[in-house]
């Protein structure tokens, strides 16, 4: 870990050499870029520099044990004694910065949310849990824009689909992908028994279009007149659009606006993002398995997350925390539970680092 420390402060001082030359400052492009290089080693430059200061602070006080003064080799002693559990902090936050970064974390997503066992009671917790991340992204200040709704009768949704914008989107969300068990009693039940359902969320991060380049040949696209709940027309124009990727067979309909063009532009957004997901699994083949662990199939044995709704409590699966304040996390105070995934997350990085 040192040695490649070593070679990244050698280039961090190339850059600081770079940054101060004229030549470099007149070319604005190479500038940006050479200041972007330059500004994400910073933290991780820091960080060493101090550890090879408290590392010579122990040499140093080392010293201080052959001195014949009881006195100052009992000081040494204590000062070494603290200057090596500093050292043992700064390298553990050398092995955190130097955890290889998502390349996704910055990005918009996509966040699907789709019905799986249990009926309408399933459908109508698909509308809970949409209602939930939308009460979360107005609080981090994200736009939320449906991009596909498939309604039911009764209020809930077989999916929906809907990009999320803001700053570090996909780096909180990223770990909500998975199965989502419900356990409560529904309001069709007479004779109030508890049910259980579950819902499968997908969180994609927004491709861009130099990660995914669409042939337009490789693309069959049909246009038919849009239907709301219940079936009647939401509108008397061919506005629907629905895009079938030939290669993959990935499919994609969107008819949530008026406007035949808008919902190619959002329904060809959703093709790339699935795309991009699609394309990763396969060159990632252990983040693949992993992906379909966590979605699953909507069966209700298969889960990340269970919300019960009784107890009031709702825990998760993965880092065995059980919190009983579901109300609140109802309406998208969910912080808590994504800072823990978070941390847990990076702790096993870690470790596997």
């Amino acid at each position: 870990m040192f040695q490649e420390l070593e070679t990244v402060e050698t280039r961090y001082e190339e850059l600081d050499i770079l940054l101060s030359n004229p030549e470099v400052v007149k070319d604005h492009v190479r500038c940006q870029q050479i200041s972007k290089e330059h500004s994400s080693l910073t933290e991780i430059i820091e960080s060493f520099r101090n550890y090879k200061r408290i590392n010579n602070e122990i040499e140093n006080s080392k010293e201080l044990l052959n001195e014949d003064d009881e006195e100052i080799r009992e000081l040494a002693k204590a000062e070494i004694s603290a200057l090596q559990q500093e050292l043992t902090e700064q390298k553990n936050r050398l092995k955190f910065l130097l955890i290889p970064k998502d390349p996704n974390d910055k990005k918009n997503i996509f966040l699907e949310i789709r019905a799986g066992t249990g009926g309408e009671e399933a459908s109508l917790f698909v509308a809970d849990l949409f209602r939930m991340y939308c009460k979360y992204a107005e609080m981090n200040n994200w736009k939320v824009d449906i991009v596909v709704r498939n309604h039911t009768g009764i209020g809930g949704f077989k999916e929906i689909i809907s990009l999320i914008e803001g700053k570090g989107v996909y780096s909180k969300l990223k770990y909500e992908s998975g199965v989502h068990r419900v356990q409560r009693v529904p309001t069709t039940e007479s004779q109030g028994r508890i049910h259980t359902s579950a819902v499968t969320v997908a969180i994609l991060p927004d491709a861009d279009d130099i990660e995914v380049q669409l042939n337009t040949n490789d693309l069959k696209i049909d246009v038919f007149r849009s239907s709301g709940p219940g079936g009647q027309s939401v509108n008397t124009t061919d506005s629907a659009v629905r895009i079938t990727h030939l290669p993959t067979g990935l499919m994609v309909t969107c008819q949530d606006e008026k406007s035949q063009h808008k919902n190619k532009a959002k329904a060809l957004r959703v093709l790339k993002a699935r795309l991009l997901d699609k394309f990763n699994e396969e060159q990632r083949s252990e983040i693949s398995e992993n992906r379909k662990n966590q979605v699953g199939s909507g069966d209700r044995s298969e889960r990340i997350r269970t919300y019960n709704f009784p107890q009031g409590r709702i825990t998760d699966h993965r880092i065995g925390l059980t919190l009983y304040k579901l109300d609140r996390i109802m309406e998208g105070n969910i912080d808590e539970i994504i800072d823990a995934l978070i941390a847990y997350y990076q702790a096993e990085a870690l470790k596997s680092g």
